[in-house]
Protein backbone atom coordinates (compact mmCIF):
# COMPACT_ATOMS: atom_id res chain seq x y z
CA UNK A 1 0.00 0.00 0.00
CA UNK A 2 1.76 3.33 -0.81
CA UNK A 3 2.42 5.65 2.15
CA UNK A 4 0.21 7.92 3.19
CA UNK A 5 -2.84 5.72 1.81
CA UNK A 6 -4.99 4.18 4.83
CA UNK A 7 -7.70 0.84 3.94
CA UNK A 8 -11.10 2.04 3.23
CA UNK A 9 -13.71 0.76 5.59
CA UNK A 10 -16.36 -1.11 4.29
CA UNK A 11 -18.89 1.78 6.00
CA UNK A 12 -17.00 4.03 3.68
CA UNK A 13 -18.26 2.33 0.58
CA UNK A 14 -21.23 3.23 -1.34
CA UNK A 15 -24.06 0.92 -1.20
CA UNK A 16 -24.67 -0.22 -4.66
CA UNK A 17 -28.35 -1.11 -3.60
CA UNK A 18 -28.73 2.35 -2.07
CA UNK A 19 -27.44 4.32 -4.92
CA UNK A 20 -29.82 2.48 -7.40
CA UNK A 21 -32.48 3.59 -5.18
CA UNK A 22 -31.39 7.28 -5.02
CA UNK A 23 -31.32 7.25 -8.92
CA UNK A 24 -34.66 6.11 -9.35
CA UNK A 25 -36.40 7.84 -6.47
CA UNK A 26 -38.62 10.60 -7.64
CA UNK A 27 -39.67 14.13 -6.10
CA UNK A 28 -43.55 13.21 -4.42
CA UNK A 29 -44.49 17.16 -4.58
CA UNK A 30 -44.12 20.20 -5.35
CA UNK A 31 -43.37 21.82 -9.01
CA UNK A 32 -40.92 18.73 -9.75
CA UNK A 33 -43.22 16.31 -8.68
CA UNK A 34 -42.71 12.91 -10.19
CA UNK A 35 -39.37 14.41 -11.51
CA UNK A 36 -35.94 11.99 -10.76
CA UNK A 37 -34.15 13.58 -8.14
CA UNK A 38 -31.16 13.54 -10.35
CA UNK A 39 -33.04 15.93 -12.90
CA UNK A 40 -33.82 18.36 -9.87
CA UNK A 41 -32.00 21.65 -11.12
CA UNK A 42 -29.25 22.24 -8.65
CA UNK A 43 -30.09 26.15 -7.26
CA UNK A 44 -33.79 23.83 -6.17
CA UNK A 45 -30.93 21.72 -3.81
CA UNK A 46 -29.79 25.30 -2.75
CA UNK A 47 -32.73 26.50 -2.11
CA UNK A 48 -33.70 23.47 0.29
CA UNK A 49 -29.67 24.07 1.84
CA UNK A 50 -30.75 27.31 2.93
CA UNK A 51 -34.00 26.34 3.97
CA UNK A 52 -33.88 22.94 5.30
CA UNK A 53 -34.45 19.68 3.29
CA UNK A 54 -37.34 17.91 4.19
CA UNK A 55 -37.65 15.35 7.49
CA UNK A 56 -37.38 11.55 6.60
CA UNK A 57 -35.75 9.61 3.85
CA UNK A 58 -36.90 12.11 1.20
CA UNK A 59 -34.61 14.88 3.10
CA UNK A 60 -31.60 12.52 3.49
CA UNK A 61 -31.99 11.33 -0.14
CA UNK A 62 -32.12 15.02 -1.60
CA UNK A 63 -28.98 15.89 0.80
CA UNK A 64 -27.55 12.92 -0.45
CA UNK A 65 -27.86 14.43 -3.96
CA UNK A 66 -27.01 18.07 -3.10
CA UNK A 67 -23.24 17.07 -2.56
CA UNK A 68 -23.61 14.42 -5.80
CA UNK A 69 -24.38 18.07 -7.48
CA UNK A 70 -22.25 19.79 -6.02
CA UNK A 71 -19.13 17.74 -6.78
CA UNK A 72 -20.68 17.21 -10.58
CA UNK A 73 -21.18 13.40 -10.10
CA UNK A 74 -24.76 13.06 -11.20
CA UNK A 75 -23.78 11.86 -15.04
CA UNK A 76 -22.67 8.39 -12.90
CA UNK A 77 -25.92 8.61 -10.76
CA UNK A 78 -28.31 9.30 -13.88
CA UNK A 79 -26.38 5.96 -15.41
CA UNK A 80 -28.32 3.62 -12.61
CA UNK A 81 -31.91 4.84 -13.36
CA UNK A 82 -34.01 2.43 -14.20
CA UNK A 83 -32.12 -0.57 -12.74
Amino acid sequence: MPAGNKPVSSSEIPDPAHLIELANYKMPFGKYKGYYLVNLPEPYYVWFKQKGFPAGKLGMLMHEMYEIKLNGLEDLVRKLIDR
